[in-house]
């Protein structure tokens, strides 16, 4: 199962990555844990600058901007 954590304040461009992992992850049958993670020193120590941000497994894969449809599902694996 995978890990995937959106990263932001809350801001509406977080709230909108978290609706379109969901999104994705229930209509292509994916096996994940989604979280989202508010607390600006866990950010941190992804190195995250800009939010939203994307971490899948451990991995950033996306920061500071709302990824395409395909961008997301690549990184979603």
């Amino acid at each position: 199962m995978k890990k995937i954590e959106v990263l932001g304040s809350g801001c509406p461009k977080c709230r909108k990555l978290e609706a379109m992992v969901r999104d994705a992850v229930a209509k292509h049958g994916l096996e994940a844990e989604v979280t989202h993670v508010y607390d600006m020193a866990k950010i941190l120590e992804y190195g995250v600058m800009l939010t939203p941000a994307l971490v899948v497994d451990g991995e950033l894969k996306t920061s500071g901007k709302l990824p395409s449809e395909a961008e997301l599902l690549k990184a979603l694996g």
